[in-house]
């Protein structure tokens, strides 16, 4: 069992906890990720890393109430236990070599641009970080990101907070005037993704997008993680999960990504009820 050392609301649907689990705490990198079960008799789920304390044998995890899982770990208290907590695993964010990297994070997807922004930050690059959101309620993590960024731009969709518009407005914007970065990475949902690394392509600079498709096993032998990337098959729990943004089929992405959507929707809803019920 592993115990729940910390947990924070970010936001009415967004949780952060910290983990006790010293051996994943201890190899942990930025842009890996983890899958635990909540009970025994659970579904695995894929959480990336969103950041360790080696000393105190930590890590955290940030996720988002989507579905029956993730419904059922936020209802977990501050020193409860969680069964299972496997990791890390997947790739880690590529840091060495860089100098000037502008890191693109799109709502619960800053939780996994958070630690990536850090490592670079701790590296010595120079790090420009635009983060967007819905709304002015949705804002996560801002202070963690102004912390470790060179310059931080704060986007909402309907302008209740920072500047209104997309990601890719200052991004384009930063373009046009003369930035050139060594590395755009982007990591959010797909269709932000898609059109980040459109905006980046005319200026030929290499781009980097996170991917968080179905997984179940984290080792590749199942096949739901895989993705079509520079026309072949790879798998997003051990080749990735990072890929070169500009070889990722992203319609074909985006297409899998809705097979489950009405099976889920069937889980949350029976999770829903038995909750419901627990409760009275």
């Amino acid at each position: 069992m592993y115990k729940i050392v910390s947990r924070k609301q970010l936001n009415p649907t967004v949780v952060q906890m910290d983990i006790e689990a010293p051996a994943v705490a201890k190899r942990a990198k930025a842009g890996q990720f983890i899958i635990l079960r909540v009970d025994s008799e659970g579904e695995r789920i894929p959480l990336t890393v969103a950041g360790y304390n080696r000393s105190a044998g930590t890590v955290r995890i940030i996720f988002q109430t989507v579905g029956a899982t993730t419904d059922l770990l936020a209802t977990k208290k501050e020193g409860e236990s969680i069964a299972d907590f496997v990791g890390p695993l997947g790739k880690a964010t590529e840091i060495e070599g860089l100098g000037e990297v502008c890191v693109v994070g799109g709502g619960v997807g800053c939780a996994i641009a958070l630690p990536v922004v850090q490592a670079l930050h701790e590296a010595g690059c120079r790090v420009h970080a635009i983060i967007g959101f819905r709304n002015k309620d949705l804002v996560i993590l801002e202070e963690e990101f102004a912390a470790a960024s060179d310059t931080l731009t704060v986007m909402t969709d309907d302008g209740s907070y920072g500047q209104k518009g997309t990601v890719t407005a200052p991004l384009q914007a930063a373009l046009q005037s003369g930035a050139r970065y060594d590395r755009v990475i982007t990591i959010g949902p797909l269709i932000m993704m898609k059109f980040v690394v459109a905006t980046v392509k005319p200026y030929e600079i290499p781009v980097v997008v996170s991917m968080n498709p179905i997984m179940i096993d984290g080792t590749g032998m199942c096949g739901g993680c895989r993705l079509t990337v520079g026309g072949k098959t790879q798998f997003a729990c051990v080749d990735g999960p990072e890929f070169d943004g500009y070889a990722v089929d992203f319609d074909e992405a985006m297409s899998r990504s809705t097979m489950y959507r009405d099976f889920e929707a069937h889980a949350r809803e029976a999770s829903c009820n038995l909750l419901s019920k627990e409760v009275e």
